[in-house]
């Protein structure tokens, strides 16, 4: 019977990290039955041992290799035909999206595209530990990543170092390189791009070039031969320009993905073209040729807080500027997130706490005027002491009034939406004051886009703000995040790898003050 049973747990075994802890749990139970077996039969007894250590060798393998054997793909210098090729991808394999840089839109695209949330990947924001913290919890399950790359390849934080780049993500992940380049009237110098692409850093591997941009199959014949000949890097498919094809923008960039109708039809579009285009199974074999990850990872954040608490996240067409990482940090300090809209809802749900994120309130002013009851209520939630944080979006719905509509008030001054751009660039922070998120003395980093300001100078300023602004500009004297009882309201947006105590200080402050 202890034979049987161990063959068992082999076979469990050999199926990797679910049998694992099923055979833990077998080998609770047949405990007793184990040590009756050593005084009756002493062979089966160490066939049975043998058996168990040779599975457990190969579950920890199977363990190892579900964990770091990943499908890695990074692209650079793109157009939007990166949506059609996660949907294409998407038909066959489970792929998980990645955006380099501090974006929120393209990600809301590429979870359209996959199924999957995407997540953002930035050497500004995470050390290389985290960097490969972020990309392993997401990869869980998964088949293939698709990391699309910012602006060019190295274009980063300043013109030497690569911090902030599509590069460092690539050599944190070992991740192979795929160029898109913008062919349009180019031959042979579209192999001198590609040339110059390979020569600037040699830890990066350039494995292979997709054409955007042709005029024919011609021109792309010509072309292929070209780079293939002269740089070694091969070409593995060609997309002809249709100018008809684009996408809506605004002052932020696209259009996010949730407010558009038409976007599940605009990606399959793009989808059929990359089909026809670009010879996916060489870039899937690409991919599997990418090294395993074997270089430590570190966590993006700590947990600090075990009790309950609850917390509220504004989300809707206004306010949907968040990083997952961020959401789940919370979760991970034992928070449930109920989400809501400040938009259609007529009332707070019961919570400890909220957190209201960045997005376009300054298009929905009027609307979000209107929703008397919730502004109220967010108003009443903030006289009662408990915890609020607000981003960028978020401050402005906390404000008086944008564009002279009337919001939640909790400050008294006004914002306005402006026709340049205020602020747009990474930022460095020290806080200067204990708060619901941070200590007194850390330093973060983060980012500010924003075409909005408050009107807030020497002659109106009433509120202690919590960060000085190192790097970047802040809303006011080079200062940032607004401190009005518990409530906290910054334009500057932050990624918890930067706070790695963001979701327990947002915790514990729900639960001491909100709960």
């Amino acid at each position: 019977n202890i034979s049987y049973i161990s063959l068992l747990i082999l076979y469990l075994l050999l199926s990797g990290r679910g049998g694992f802890v099923v055979t833990s749990l077998l080998f609770t139970s047949q405990k007793k039955k184990i040590i009756m077996a050593k005084k009756s039969n002493k062979f089966n007894l160490w066939v049975s041992i043998v058996l168990i250590l040779v599975g457990c060798v190969l579950a920890c393998s199977s363990i190892i290799s579900n964990d770091y054997l990943k499908l890695v793909v990074v692209l650079a210098s793109l157009g939007y035909g990166l949506y059609g090729i996660m949907k294409a991808l998407s038909e066959e394999y489970n792929v998980q999206p990645f955006k380099v840089g501090p974006d929120y839109i393209d990600p809301t695209y590429h979870t359209l595209a996959t199924g999957n949330t995407s997540r953002n990947l930035d050497s500004f924001f995470m050390k290389e530990g985290q960097v490969r913290d972020a990309f392993l919890k997401a990869m869980e399950k998964k088949d293939i990543a698709i990391i699309e790359g910012v602006r060019g390849l190295y274009e980063g934080i300043d013109s030497i170092n690569d911090i902030g780049s599509t590069a460092s993500i690539a050599k944190s992940l070992n991740a192979p390189v795929i160029l898109i380049i913008n062919s349009r009237s180019l031959v042979k110098s579209a192999a001198a791009l590609v040339l110059g692409f390979k020569a600037l850093d040699p830890e990066i591997n350039i494995a292979g070039v997709i054409l955007n941009k042709i005029k024919n199959n011609a021109h792309y014949l010509k072309t292929k031969k070209s780079i293939e000949e002269i740089t070694g890097v091969e070409v593995i498919g060609g997309i002809i320009r249709d100018d008809s094809i684009s996408i809506e923008q605004r002052h932020l960039g696209l259009v996010p993905a949730v407010e558009r109708e038409n976007s599940l039809s605009f990606i399959e579009l793009w989808s059929n073209i990359i089909k026809e285009s670009i010879d996916l199974d060489r870039l899937v074999e690409i991919a599997k040729e990418a090294p395993k990850l074997t270089s430590p990872r570190e966590d993006i954040w700590n947990k600090l807080n075990k009790q309950k608490v609850k917390i509220g996240v504004a989300y809707d067409e206004v306010f949907n500027f968040y990083y997952k990482e961020n959401i789940e940090s919370l979760e991970a300090n034992s928070c449930k997130v109920e989400y809501f809209s400040p938009l259609k809802d007529e009332s707070l749900p019961d919570v400890d706490g909220l957190y209201i994120g960045g997005g376009y309130p300054e298009l929905f002013s009027k609307e979000l005027s209107q929703n008397t009851a919730l502004l109220k209520q967010t108003k009443q939630f903030h006289m009662e002491n408990r915890p609020i944080f607000a981003e960028c979006g978020g401050l402005m719905y906390l404000m008086n009034s944008i564009h002279e509509d009337k919001q939640v008030g909790v400050y008294p001054y006004n914002s306005i939406l402006t026709d340049k751009v205020q602020a747009l660039k990474y930022t460095i922070a020290e806080v200067k004051k204990d708060n619901i998120i941070s200590k007194k003395g850390e330093k973060f980093n983060g980012h500010e886009f924003h075409y909005s300001k408050v009107l807030v100078d020497n002659s109106n300023i009433k509120h202690d703000l919590a960060f000085n602004i190192l790097r970047g500009k802040g809303s006011y004297n080079n200062q940032d995040g607004f401190m009005e009882k518990n409530t906290l309201a910054s334009y500057v947006h932050t990624h918890v790898a930067a706070m790695p105590n963001f979701g327990g200080n947002l915790a514990i402050s729900a639960r001491e003050v909100g709960g």
